[in-house]
């Protein structure tokens, strides 16, 4: 019989004074019952699916989510590409990551709101159309500004599916274990989509043009949307609260703000008053969402999720493993075909080693988790990713891709072992009927820590990179366009060495390539401290164990004693 089905996980959930369980199994329910969780939460079958439909509802919900988290990172294998054909600059490449993170992190809360609300089936469904339709535009996009504007719409149909699938998986798989199983598959899929998203990049872009990057989606997104009319579920919450789009608008305006002074800071200098006033602008306004949700009667963002550490610290944990994961992964493809000259896909073949260790560790670290504890686990795989980072700040001109594979081996573990426990622990210690929002916050702080990884380390390395080259192109009678060109990315300064020859040209590729090294060893080293840092607060904040847990272990063990006595 699977655990789900057990009367005692009917006991062990209705004892809890904070459910985290979905619909009760038909036959199950006492008269009168108060449990308010329970009747808030409705669902279009009352019954516990068997195990065969749960698994392919499962592989519907992480087949969908893979294609949004891999939109996440199959693009940086074309940036070069994108540099030559679109002439984009550092800037450009960077808006073209963050616009879709942007939108997908600041809409997240209201999709996962709406999802409670509608029901979380129809925006599931929504977003893939929505997706869909975003990945066709962008494929056919013909200026990095439209490129831009599509990846935009795309965090649209983004920030409708992520919270979705979290928040039908969670009332789809009732039980304890097999709700951490399921969680730990469902964050194994968000990480290799993450991780493999430059090998398919790579594959796509050998064999066709660079739109086929975004082209692909659109048939998965449409297999998803029709296996999702008869296999998903539809659940919503009786009791949400009104939509919150002041909420909505405040976070988006404050991190596209926080973001467009963080990317824009390296072309305008850090201490251009329009650089700070637009930081300054962008923490008023996020400063102003806290207090508004805080005190609004219908928050998107319930404030009070975080006075929970065990809440509070895995949010944390997870946005700033994102944090390293998505920065070091848009330096990291660009240092392997700008500097070491290999091809997309041989980059990323050479990024897979991520991808393959994060499939292996992210479902077994839900194991571990159950053995020793959250606090280890978590605690350790943000050490890994420390010590993976700090192996990349000692990274030359002259390395091999052998001397950066053991860093890529222990980001790839680290993260791992991170994310499912977290996971686990931000969606354990909420209410179920509350599981459309959790998801939300969940994925707003995977996506606003990829979209401040990519901004904050990617800026770091162009003012490094820039600052760099500046003293020495001063020496040269260079036409504005041309001096932009080579100081905007190191795709544009090879290009440019190409084209003048002689000596002139391998000494101008040589030192960029120098520059860039030399901003990707500043950006690593900083991207190492915050996570390192950050490993510390989590070890000192985050419960070892949760309340849950420990009910579930008493619960398990009690019912032995009576019925040994009753037999002897």
């Amino acid at each position: 019989m699977c655990p789900a089905d057990l009367p005692s996980a009917r006991t062990i959930r209705l004892s809890m004074s904070t459910s985290v369980s979905g619909p009760e199994p038909v036959g199950t329910s006492r008269p009168g019952s108060a449990d308010p969780a329970a009747r808030s939460e409705t669902s279009e079958h009352s019954a516990i699916r068997p195990i065969r439909d749960r698994r392919l509802i499962l592989t519907v919900l992480c087949v969908s989510l893979l294609i949004v988290s891999l939109d996440n990172t199959i693009l940086n294998v074309a940036l070069p590409v994108i540099v030559r054909t679109l002439h984009a600059s550092s800037s450009s490449l960077q808006w073209i990551v963050d616009s879709y993170a942007i939108v997908f992190a600041g809409l997240l809360l209201v999709a996962g709101s709406l999802g409670d609300r509608l029901g979380r089936k129809w925006v599931f469904m929504t977003g893939l159309a929505i997706f869909s339709a975003g990945s066709a535009v962008s494929a056919f996009s013909g200026t990095a500004d439209r490129l831009i504007a599509a990846r935009a719409f795309m965090g649209i149909g983004g920030a409708a599916i992520m919270p979705s699938t979290l928040s039908i998986l969670t009332s789809t798989f009732t039980e304890a274990r097999e709700r951490a199983r399921a969680i730990g598959i469902w964050s194994g899929t968000t990480g290799l989509g993450v991780a493999v998203g430059p090998v398919a990049g790579g594959w796509l872009l050998a064999h066709f043009w660079w739109g086929s990057v975004f082209l692909v989606n659109v048939p998965i997104a449409l297999i998803g949307l029709f296996a999702a009319v008869w296999l998903v579920p539809n659940s919503k919450n009786s009791n949400t609260k009104r939509s919150d789009p002041i909420g909505a608008g405040l976070s988006i305006v404050g991190m596209g703000l926080l973001l467009w002074g963080i990317i824009e800071a390296p072309n305008r200098s850090w201490t251009s008053p329009l650089i700070l006033g637009a930081i300054a602008a962008a923490l008023a306004v996020l400063t102003l969402f806290i207090v508004w949700e805080r005190h609004s009667s219908h928050p998107m963002l319930e404030v009070s999720f975080f006075k929970s550490r065990r809440f509070s610290a895995a949010v944390g944990a997870m946005g700033l493993v994102m944090f390293a994961l998505m920065g070091g992964l848009f330096l990291l493809t660009q240092y392997l075909q700008f500097s070491l000259g290999y091809t997309a896909f041989e980059t990323g073949l050479r990024i897979a080693p991520i991808a393959a260790v994060l499939l292996v560790v992210a479902p077994l670290s839900s194991v571990v988790d159950r053995l020793v504890g959250t606090k280890p686990v978590v605690f350790a795989g943000m050490a890994i990713v420390a010590l993976g980072f700090g192996l990349l700040t000692r990274v030359t001109v002259h390395d091999t891709y052998m001397d950066v594979l053991p860093a890529f081996l222990l980001i790839g573990l680290g993260t791992g072992l991170a994310f499912a426990p977290s996971t686990e622990s931000v969606m354990g210690s909420l209410p179920v009927d509350q599981a459309g929002v959790g998801a939300a916050t969940n994925g707003a702080a995977l996506q606003t820590g990829g979209a401040l990884g990519v901004g904050v380390l990617g800026s770091l390395l162009n003012t490094r990179y820039q600052n760099r080259l500046a003293p020495v192109l001063a020496h040269y009678k260079m036409p504005a366009s041309i001096l932009h060109l080579i100081t905007g990315s190191l795709g544009g300064a090879l290009a440019v060495s190409q084209k003048i020859g002689g000596v002139l040209g391998p000494e101008l590729a040589n030192f960029a390539r120098r520059s860039f090294v030399s901003g990707l060893d500043l950006a690593v080293s900083v991207g190492a401290v915050v996570v390192g840092t950050a490993g510390l607060v989590v070890l000192v904040v985050l419960p070892n164990r949760s309340a849950q847990h420990r009910q579930d272990r008493r619960r398990e063990s009690a019912p032995e004693t009576p019925v040994r006595s009753g037999r002897s």
